[in-house]
């Protein structure tokens, strides 16, 4: 057959030619449109975060108090030189978590602490002092109800070379107090903490506790520096060590129960009742 090709072949070629690049174009059009909506999207989300990360700053800080209206679309919209639209999304931001309740007709408001539904801003508003007591006060009626079980299950479960560890970090705190190295105290007694938390099996436990990790190291930080406290801390860590050691549940379970009720009653006695001492 001949190699030169008749010109309706080269026609039709060159018309399916046209086409795939016609198609190409319109497919690089929509590749490049959608990438420009994507960083828009981005954009917006990261105005979003920051409207309403500042506008929590502001409430945690007692800027607006509970059940106190915060400022309208209008104002907060040219505070932040940001469009009406992100301002609209920061607010139902803060709402899903239960931080502010929109009524219509009278604004948005401020929830009661206790209405907050986001460990990251109850975190956050601790930091900043809020209801510190009542908030140190139920921190520790956590951790005594997922640490006494954690400490339950770990028993049953604990490798020896858990153990070791628990031990080396008992030994840690225990030069530590000798020292009155409260830096080194807090960090022996968090990780003894932490090994129970993981050798209990459940990964739940240790991801919930996760979060909580810097208020537990402030928290301790002021304890720490009473030596009486220290001191019941060292008999209560030692109980939970030799229970653990013993691999029985119960008793495992109960000396946890106990140096959480040690720990709640250091805290109102040495910290909370006595806060110059």
């Amino acid at each position: 057959m001949s190699d030169i090709l008749c010109p309706s072949i080269i026609v039709a070629r060159g018309l399916r030619a046209g086409k795939n690049t016609a198609i190409s174009t319109d497919h690089a059009a929509e590749v490049e449109s959608n990438e420009r909506e994507s960083e828009a999207a981005m954009a917006r989300k990261s105005l979003t975060e920051t409207v309403a990360g500042d506008l929590l700053d502001r409430i945690v800080a007692g800027e607006f108090p509970a059940d106190a209206p915060v400022p309208g679309e209008l104002e907060l919209s040219a505070h932040h030189a940001v469009s009406r639209m992100t301002v609209r999304e920061a607010i139902k931001t803060l709402e899903a978590q239960g931080i502010l309740r929109v009524e219509r007709g009278r604004g948005t408001f401020v929830n009661p602490f206790s209405n907050w539904g986001s460990l990251h801003a109850v975190l956050r508003a601790f930091s900043h002092g809020q209801d510190d007591s009542a908030v140190a006060i139920q921190l520790i009626g956590l951790r005594r109800m997922l640490e006494t079980g954690a400490c339950q299950l770990a028993a049953s479960l604990i490798s020896d070379d858990e153990l070791a560890r628990l031990r080396a970090q008992l030994d840690a705190m225990k030069e530590a107090s000798k020292a009155q190295d409260v830096t080194a105290f807090v960090a022996a007694d968090l990780a003894f903490h932490d090994i129970i938390l993981h050798a209990s099996g459940n990964i739940f436990v240790a991801v919930i506790f996760e979060p909580l990790h810097r208020i537990l190291e402030a928290r301790r930080r002021e304890t720490s520096r009473v030596p009486e406290i220290q001191n019941h801390a060292l008999e209560r860590h030692q109980a939970i060590f030799e229970a653990l050691a013993a691999r029985e549940p119960e008793a495992a379970r109960v000396a946890m129960d106990k140096h959480m009720t040690q720990t709640l009653d250091d805290l109102k006695t040495y910290v909370l009742e006595n806060p110059g001492g």
